[in-house]
């Protein structure tokens, strides 16, 4: 019994470390996207829509409900976003716009899990490591409306998070 309540909080520990860190992500990439305007996030720009459009069926400017219609009951939810955890190796966060449509998803793949997407999947192309064996790269799509970012940390149990965001017009 002790060690189930052990094991209990240890996953919950793992899931707001997974939550806190996902937001942390997402705040300085949005940050970004709307602070700087460089020629290598501009990449795509020529581009009408990247090949990774949808997450699970869910895209930019479903309603809260479709999206709980497609992914379930989420873990945490509220009028700005949902949260949910699919097993112990991947989570995903949607937020909503006042009108409770998606404006972000973003998710999150252990480096343990099964199906983590490469950024040749996410981005089209693949993308050299750092040194320390992070990847990151964001692209914009103004023609479409959004921004799209991959980024896996460093690491012996590398994170990699999924990014698709909507440009604020």
């Amino acid at each position: 019994m002790i060690h189930l309540l052990f094991t209990a909080a240890a996953q919950s520990r793992r899931l707001m470390l997974t939550f806190g860190i996902t937001l942390l992500i997402s705040l300085v990439i949005s940050a970004g996207a709307q602070g700087q305007r460089r020629a290598g996030a501009q990449a795509g720009a020529d581009e009408a829509r990247s090949a990774f459009q949808e997450y699970r069926g869910v895209q930019l400017g479903m309603t809260a409900d479709e999206v709980r219609k497609k992914l379930g009951s989420p873990k945490d939810k509220s009028d700005e976003q949902d949260f949910f955890v699919f097993n112990e190796t991947e989570t995903a966060q949607i937020l909503y716009d006042k009108l409770h449509k998606v404006i972000t998803i973003s998710a999150d793949f252990m480096s343990s899990a099964n199906g983590v997407p490469t950024a040749k999947q996410v981005l089209g192309a693949d993308l050299a490591a750092k040194p320390d064996g992070s990847i990151y790269k964001m692209v914009r799509y103004p023609k479409a409306g959004y921004w799209l970012s991959y980024n896996r940390t460093a690491g012996s149990s590398p994170l990699t998070t999924v990014t698709i965001q909507k440009i604020e017009q």
